[in-house]
């Protein structure tokens, strides 16, 4: 008992010896701008009758949405590179990155994509490789998800021509 009561007037003799701290030490400056945060998560889209469908802007490119209304996801091959691009037709904040996430017919396939300038407006864009196993979700008699944060989830209902762009963007690269 005595040693534990030496010890702790030990203690407190030598907390007294250091003087307590002061502002005047410290030296603090503003940040020089405002910290930017993500924009505000968008909803997922109704997609019920939703297709895929040729584009009207490139021969080996097909766009996905209900007729109608504007396209939600734009799916084209570029064969000379051996790439597909994959566009989700959804605002993006500049600088932003993420992985769109494909999910269905028992794959998972994670593309990188970044805000990419289109018109005078930002939208999710990313290019990978043509025969690269990210793709498969878009394979098979199911319907899929396609996630992206922050731009909601589309269900995908299927369709051949996601197959047959990919397998033919495949063909003229491989």
């Amino acid at each position: 008992m005595k040693g534990a009561l030496a010890l702790g007037l030990l203690a407190a003799f030598c907390a007294a010896c250091k003087p307590p701290p002061t502002d005047e030490t410290l030296t603090r400056s503003a940040p020089e701008s405002e910290p930017s945060f993500a924009s505000t998560p968008l909803p997922s889209p109704e997609t019920e009758g939703a297709v895929w469908a040729p584009s009207d802007r490139a021969e080996e490119r097909i766009v996905y949405g209900v007729p109608g209304e504007p396209a939600l996801i734009a799916l084209a091959c570029d064969a000379g590179a051996g790439t597909l691009s994959i566009t989700r037709i959804s605002p993006a904040d500049e600088g932003a990155q993420a992985m769109f996430a494909l999910v269905g017919n028992g794959h998972v396939g994670r593309i990188p994509v970044d805000a990419t300038e289109a018109g005078n407006r930002r939208i999710w864009q990313g290019t990978h490789d043509a025969q690269s196993e990210e793709w498969e979700p878009l394979f098979g008699p199911r319907r899929l998800i396609a996630t992206l944060p922050g731009a909601g989830t589309v269900e995908i209902n299927p369709s051949p021509l996601p197959m047959e762009l990919i397998e033919r963007c495949r063909s003229k690269s491989g």
